[in-house]
């Protein structure tokens, strides 16, 4: 294998990797804001549909990269939520996990829960704004089958933070403060500048052993 090659393959494996993390992270996670938008919203059945399609989306995108790697023999890289975008936007502005994130909380208080809807609102935004670059990646557009994966996620991204948007915006509430941006810029680039390079030059990353749906603690 040529060394562009090999760079090639490590780039789109380690790439994968963070995506399945992100997206199994992603549509486990919308289980618990769901119950919080069917408590806090129960006359709002638009919102609540936009939200059970997110989160089936979520869970679409991980059963498209799934097998992708099963397509190449291999199961992902283990990585962990410090690779996760949402996880530290959670820690950074909760001060806590998702694990530990209080959903009745959440619920009780509406401050709280529009803190969330933004948080989720900026992680899509970004999303969408990455899969964008992505798509213009050589290396991403020498792989059919995930630049098609990468295609597909494009098209579902509006629907990921327009809900939560148009719902604050409906509730007269600020769509997102400057420290959140903030924020989520940071928490960009420290993944994009240091902990992606760190893992992608790792040769010592152990690979999953099972498929997170298989195991809720894979991920621990």
């Amino acid at each position: 294998m040529s060394p562009l090659a090999a760079f090639r393959a490590r780039f789109l494996d380690v790439l994968a990797s963070i995506y399945i993390y992100n997206e199994h992270r992603g549509y486990t996670s919308l289980d618990r804001v769901l119950e919080a938008v069917r408590a806090r919203c129960p006359g709002e059945a638009a919102f609540i549909a936009a939200v059970e399609k997110h989160r089936a989306d979520e869970h679409k995108h991980y059963l498209m990269f799934k097998r992708w790697f099963e397509r190449q023999g291999r199961m992902p890289l283990r990585v962990d939520r410090t690779c996760g975008h949402i996880d530290r936007f959670i820690e950074r502005v909760f001060g806590c996990t998702i694990d530990e994130l209080d959903t009745q909380a959440i619920i009780a208080d509406g401050a709280e829960f529009e803190k969330l809807c933004r948080v989720i609102m900026l992680t899509e935004q970004r999303g969408m704004r990455q899969v964008e670059v992505l798509l213009r990646n050589n290396h991403v557009r020498s792989d059919p089958v995930l630049r098609r994966i990468f295609e597909i996620v494009e098209a579902d991204e509006p629907d990921h933070w327009l809900p939560y948007h148009g719902w604050l915006t409906r509730q007269g509430r600020v769509t997102a403060k400057w420290r959140e941006r903030w924020a989520d810029w940071w928490i960009h680039k420290s993944l994009m500048l240091a902990k992606l390079p760190a893992v992608f030059v790792n040769a010592r990353t152990p690979r999953l052993e099972a498929w997170p749906h298989e195991d809720a603690g894979v991920y621990a």
